[in-house]
């Protein structure tokens, strides 16, 4: 049965192996992440999805998004068929492979982590509807290929 609380994925195959040991950004790489308020990414391999900007935080030394918007078309569901992508640090283009978190820890660190980076007036907004449900249900960590 379909929880009504979960995003759709369509017949997706989801994309939640764990992420290899070893595979890490440097900590130069989390540096620039951390410090910088929008990640360029582009999702699938595959696909011909643009690059776009979107939002990211490092916990625990790792990269996590989210999607606030659920589209057909997002970044989020290209990556459910497809986990492969890139994202731009500079004009650095890395190779990456999204994983899906299902931790409910990383999911809260992540959201404490939201709201401790985009804390402006007109972000604030944003971060609260990042840590509902819906888009926690999104939360998905990018790791190196």
């Amino acid at each position: 049965m379909k929880s009504k609380n979960r995003p759709s994925t369509r017949g997706a195959t989801p994309y939640r192996a764990e992420p290899q040991s070893g595979q890490r950004f440097t900590d130069d790489i989390l540096a620039i992440i951390h410090k910088e308020k929008i990640l360029g990414i582009r999702a699938g391999r595959e696909s011909t999805h643009r690059v776009i900007g979107i939002w990211a935080v490092v916990v625990e030394g790792r990269v996590f998004v989210r999607s606030w918007s659920l589209k057909p078309r997002s970044w989020w569901r290209t990556f459910l068929e497809d986990p492969q992508g890139s994202m731009f640090v500079r004009e650095q283009e890395i190779p990456i492979r999204a994983v899906h978190t299902r931790s409910e820890r990383l999911k809260d660190l992540v959201s404490q982590a939201y709201k401790e980076k985009y804390n402006t007036p007109g972000s604030v907004q944003f971060v609260k509807d990042m840590s509902r449900k819906k888009s926690r249900e999104t939360t998905t960590e990018l790791v190196p290929l």
